[in-house]
């Protein structure tokens, strides 16, 4: 495996729990500010957890509740997404989305969540009438009340984007602890040792970014914890890539206090997706998917957009959230213990992830945290995954195709089997290239992929792949 066992009781300045999204972009803005950083995750690949499932949408957060915490830190990631997203070769498809209204309810609740939008900052909002819905998304069933735009509501790669976080972390000398769950800890008044399953951490400071163990981390190293982490679980259907021409925008619905509803969308991997549903569960690791469940969100995707019934659905997944009774996120720092807790990040994680990693290192700034950022960070590409950017297949030298479905190279799987951030699993790979996730779901490739990664995994490819992982 590519991470190396830790040196005995090496220092850092920052250890931080859990490699999501959230613990991906707080490990890079660390970094970048100076900071000697250890990122520490229990299982043998980044995104294992709540972050390997989300609709890959960047938010503006209109909807969020005004003045919280997440409607701060979602505007705050939003704008240094697009600000970095070049120099880090991060994909955006520039959609705008709209918000429909299908039933007169919904009709009435439209333009007190444009008052929200407008006090969230997100003044673009544009009511439209049916005529005009209806020309912009003609597909569109004839069900529609009504509804606004949100022309800045973008289609992003939810996969690409922590791993360019982490990777510019781990070029500028941050490190990765794989297969390192962290069984307890203790401080010392000035320093923390952190007992992992791979050996001993010392740290100035500790970030806990576990997601769905949040609670629990909390609990091992604080013995106290302020919120509780309630699974929450979204089904998705993915109908094939020729339904893409179906729509041109995001389609949302109009929330409820619970979810943000069922949205339909393209991807930024060129399928169409709908989904997610939210249902509370009490297990923090089964994300499974049911039929009943899918056979209703196809059903109501159809509904939304009739088109649909035409196409097959090619694939289906189901991700787990780290809701709490809260509706704000959980963001609470310890000074006296040099432990900052990053609890309750939900379906917005994507979007806030680096506007949250901004305000933690304000409160690490309280602690008394000071460093000299590198003069010249490297800024490194990975290799992009996303249909609307240049990929591999259509350069020389990419050693053939491999999976044909999703037309990916020979050279973009070995890369991904290579350097600081290698795959360490199959989902890994994948998330890496997007092997195995097109209409056959790896009948074809599997074969050649399990002899281009004979003796990577821990796991024979046999055993460890999983179509839902």
């Amino acid at each position: 495996m590519p991470s190396a066992p830790p040196e005995s009781e090496e220092y850092f300045d920052v250890a931080v729990i859990g490699a999501g999204v959230v613990g991906c972009a707080i490990a890079r803005r660390f970094t970048l500010e100076g900071a000697r950083v250890v990122v520490i995750e229990k299982a043998v690949d980044i995104l294992d957890g709540a972050s390997k499932g989300n609709s890959g949408i960047l938010h503006t957060g209109f909807d969020a509740p005004v003045g919280s915490l997440e409607q701060r830190c979602i505007a705050a990631g939003y704008r240094e997404y697009l600000d970095i997203k070049d120099r880090l070769g991060l994909s955006v498809l520039k959609t705008g989305a709209l918000v429909l209204a299908w039933t007169e309810e919904e009709e009435a609740r439209l333009e007190a969540l444009m008052e929200q939008a407008s006090a969230n900052g997100v003044d673009d909002v544009e009511r439209l009438g049916v005529t005009e819905i209806r020309a912009r998304e003609p597909g569109l069933s004839d069900r529609l009340r009504g509804g606004f735009s949100v022309p800045r509501e973008y289609i992003i790669d939810p996969w690409t984007a922590p791993h360019s976080y982490l990777l510019q972390a781990l070029e500028n000398g941050a490190r990765l602890l794989r297969r390192a769950e962290v069984l307890d800890g203790g401080f010392d008044g000035s320093a923390w040792r952190l007992e992992t399953s791979r050996g001993a951490v010392r740290a100035s400071t500790v970030i806990n970014a576990a997601g769905l163990y949040g609670d629990h981390v909390d609990q091992r190293l604080l013995q106290a914890s302020s919120y509780a982490i309630r699974p929450r679980k979204g089904q998705f259907v993915v109908f094939d890539k020729a339904a893409a021409a179906l729509l041109s925008a995001i389609l949302l619905p109009v929330p409820t206090a619970t979810t943000k509803g069922i949205v339909v969308c393209k991807t930024s991997y060129g399928n169409v997706l709908v989904g997610p549903t939210a249902e509370e569960q009490e297990s923090r690791d089964e994300a499974g998917v049911d039929h009943e469940t899918l056979a209703a969100l196809q059903r109501r995707g159809i509904e939304i957009l009739p088109g649909l019934a035409d196409f097959e659905v090619t694939a289906t997944y189901a991700g787990l959230r780290p809701a709490t009774a809260d509706k704000d996120y959980q963001i609470k720092d310890h000074p006296a213990q040099r432990y900052i807790s990053v609890g309750g990040i939900r379906s917005t994680g994507l979007s806030a992830a680096l506007g949250i990693a901004r305000h933690v290192f304000d409160l690490y700034g309280q602690f008394g945290g000071r460093h000299q950022p590198p003069e010249t960070p490297h800024w490194p590409k990975v290799s992009p995954i996303a249909e609307y950017q240049n990929r591999g297949w259509t350069e020389p030298g990419n050693a053939g195709v491999v999976c044909h479905c999703e037309l990916v190279t020979r050279r973009e799987i070995e890369e991904a089997l290579n350097g600081p951030l290698a795959a360490g699993s199959l989902p890994g790979l994948k998330r890496r290239t997007r092997a195995t996730m097109g209409r056959c779901q790896g009948f074809y490739c599997l074969g050649e992929l399990a002899e281009i990664t004979e003796g990577r995994f821990e796991r024979p490819l046999a055993t460890a792949y999983d179509s839902n992982s």
